[in-house]
């Protein structure tokens, strides 16, 4: 009985390795297939690059102009700025154009900030968006864009969101 439990184990276990082979067959059928598909590929190709040759022989005349035509354009009109009705919570007062670092739902965190910014030496508000519910910290407020962007980059460095704020009143 030992034998023939033995022996049929062992046939099991044959059965078993020889049947997981891959056959040669199929892995040569697979090589034809992508062989067929690279040489339809080169096909689709060769008068594309033959329409781009005679393409690039085409010369256009360029216009010339002098260095003095040169118009410079400043950057400070492609910041952008947001523009939302905010109210002082508490602070000095707003001017047209803010630098907002900060935005919470609750008061007292953005308390908090501002206080950090007046001890590092900013004259920080506090703004409340009603639609929004949301309590925005000012760190600097201006008159003008420009002046508004450049103390944002400052900022940034410390404050990676900073972001400009436009008071709609």
């Amino acid at each position: 009985m030992k034998k023939y439990i033995v022996l049929c184990a062992g046939v099991c276990a044959a059965m078993v390795f020889t049947s997981c082979k891959s056959s040669e067959s199929a892995y040569k059928q697979a090589y034809l297939k992508a062989k067929q598909q690279e040489e339809i590929q080169q096909q689709q190709q060769q008068p594309v690059v033959q329409t781009q040759q005679a393409e690039t022989n085409v010369v256009v005349p360029l216009e010339e102009k002098a260095a003095n035509n040169t118009q410079v354009v400043d950057n400070t009109d492609n910041v952008k700025v947001t523009q939302e009705r905010v109210s002082l919570v508490s602070g000095n007062g707003l001017k047209n154009f803010s630098v907002v670092v900060g935005s919470f739902s609750l008061e007292a965190n953005a308390t908090g900030l501002q206080q950090q910014l007046r001890n590092a030496g900013y004259d920080a508000q506090v703004v409340k968006n009603e639609e929004r519910n949301m309590y925005r910290v000012i760190a600097t407020t201006f008159d003008t864009k420009e002046e508004a962007a450049a103390s944002r980059n400052d900022l940034q460095s410390k404050y990676a969101g900073a972001w400009l704020l436009y008071n709609a009143r």
